[in-house]
């Protein structure tokens, strides 16, 4: 996952993304944003309906696998279909500049 496609803090992840496929039997979900793919294990979510196509938000931990993969495990989710998501990642752009003059020059605020 890159840089411009979600936020993340230590191992908390939030991300918005276009679903490209979805297992129900392994609680999996693919998600796509640009060239970036992401897994997201969907096991703690319930009621939440997955549309291939659609965008959906999700908050959770990042965690490793052993073979090195990453995954996201979502604690929450839902559709976001509708979200504006040029203006997202311009908002992303403007936080991190924020953040990063913020932590350069801590009196700026």
């Amino acid at each position: 996952m890159s840089d411009d496609s979600g936020v993340s803090v230590n191992n908390l992840c939030v991300a918005f993304h276009r679903l490209r496929e979805y297992s129900i039997e392994a609680c999996l979900a693919t998600i796509i944003d640009g060239d970036d793919i992401l897994k997201v294990s969907t096991e703690h979510l319930r009621d939440l309906s997955f549309q291939v196509g659609s965008v959906y938000q999700f908050i959770g931990e990042l965690l490793i696998q052993p073979d090195n993969e990453v995954v996201l495990q979502a604690r929450v989710g839902r559709n976001v279909d509708g979200i504006d998501l040029n203006l997202y990642h311009q908002s992303l752009l403007l936080l991190r500049r924020f953040q990063a003059n913020h932590l350069n020059n801590p009196e700026t605020i």
